[in-house]
């Protein structure tokens, strides 16, 4: 009896005295599936660093949640589901830490270990890695591939020519469409549309020059996407209203830009519509002659907050599961998002996946082709801006595509400069 009372002790007295180190991550189910085994798993060999977890508070997104942490002093030690831009304009403010410059070697032996060294580079902001990047999804083209071989379609269309072709031989408004063009309006839908259509006119060319500090969407290829864009909303090809259904289960539209993280759902909710689902590159110019055609990579990592006292512990924890090559794969098995790493083309333990989902590997084949967001730090901002002056000009026909960019140009340099 003196022998457990005095082991009880001694652990509560490790307890009393462990680091609380409090991480945050996404608010998604499939994710906190992910995170939590390997917290409890951390938690029980490690009784002096203990991981104090949660999912980002409830916000208008993850980005206003922890804004507003760090005003009231309640931010995380480190957190998941920052994207390149907001990474930014948390270095700028000093509220992230540089993690090449914190751990030094360890940090690029950690990097080449997972494979990630030329994605990285992708991340650097003024020659630091302030981000850890987790995982990147390729935004591919979903097709309705029965309903396209029922109107004599072959393959997927890959110019804006072969979408209008099909328009005219499926659309009829208000029951059917022949894509979904536009996203939504808020300011990431911009990501999942004009974006994406623009790396991929111009074979992944930045929408944003980052070192005059100037929008470059007014050049031919923001052009020729401003162009597609009016001329589908012209024809009423698109809806200019979607709802919140999954345009492709009815047969309301036959197109739609989609990111991995809809595979497990679209098949678990639409299994008959899944199985005839053609994925594809974003659509391209007529006279596109680039090479593979680039697409926008919805990307995003961790990072490390600069006022934690529990760096070493961090690291620690973040080192134990980044260089298991076996939690990529249950990554992959849960969430359906290619992770951040260069070889799942060539690793015998993706194999798997790459052989026996060819819809996961038509996204893993992309995410060398994937581009981040432009590296500044008023995203949000500047893409108000394109849906205010770019957007909803073009789907309510209130101006022409050259004058809706030179005006959203001139918008979008005024918050840059």
């Amino acid at each position: 009896m003196k022998k457990l009372l005095i082991f009880s002790l001694v652990l509560l007295s490790l307890f009393a005295f462990s680091a609380k180190i409090v991480f945050w991550t996404a608010p998604n189910p499939l994710q906190e599936e992910f995170w939590k085994p390997l917290i409890e798993e951390w938690n029980n060999n490690h009784l002096d660093a203990q991981i104090d977890w949660k999912t980002i508070p409830a916000a208008g997104s993850s980005e206003e949640a922890i804004l507003t942490a760090v005003a009231a002093g309640s931010a995380p030690d480190f957190c998941t589901n920052i994207f390149s831009g907001f990474a930014v304009q948390l270095a700028e403010q000093g509220i992230i830490m540089p993690l090449d410059e914190e751990y030094g070697q360890e940090f690029f032996d950690l990097v080449k270990a997972r494979k990630m060294e030329n994605i990285v580079e992708g991340w650097k902001l003024n020659n630091h890695y302030y981000v850890f990047p987790i995982y990147s999804n390729p935004i591919l083209m979903w097709w309705r591939k029965d309903k396209l071989q029922e109107l004599g379609f072959d393959k997927p269309p890959r110019t804006y020519s072969d979408i209008y072709e099909v328009a005219k031989k499926y659309a009829n408004p208000p029951d059917r469409y022949a894509m979904q063009v536009v996203q939504g309006r808020n300011w990431w839908d911009r990501w999942f549309d004009f974006i994406t259509y623009y790396y991929a006119a111009s074979s992944g060319k930045s929408y944003i020059d980052t070192k005059l500090y100037r929008a470059t969407i007014n050049d031919e290829y923001g052009k020729a996407v401003a162009e597609f864009i009016y001329t589908m909303f012209k024809n009423k090809w698109p809806a200019v209203e979607m709802g919140n259904q999954f345009s492709l289960s009815t047969g309301k539209a036959l197109g739609v830009l989609q990111g991995p993280w809809s595979l497990n759902w679209a098949k678990n909710t639409y299994p008959e519509v899944y199985k005839n689902i053609w994925i594809s590159p974003p659509p391209v110019p007529d006279n596109y002659s680039g090479g593979p055609i680039k697409t926008f990579a919805d990307t995003k990592g961790l990072v490390v907050f600069s006022h934690t006292k529990y760096k070493k512990e961090i690291f620690e924890f973040i080192k134990w599961v980044f260089s298991n090559t076996e939690n990529d794969v249950r990554w992959i098995e849960i969430t359906k998002m290619p992770p951040a790493r260069e070889d799942l083309a060539t690793n015998p333990l993706f194999e798997k996946y790459m052989k026996d989902d060819p819809y996961f590997a038509a996204y893993a084949k992309e995410v060398g082709n994937a581009i981040p967001p432009a590296l500044i730090s008023n995203t949000i901002d500047v893409q108000d801006a394109m849906t205010v002056y770019l957007i909803e000009p073009l789907m309510y026909l209130k101006s022409s595509p050259e004058d809706a960019l030179n005006k959203c140009v001139k918008e979008i340099n005024k918050i840059l400069y």
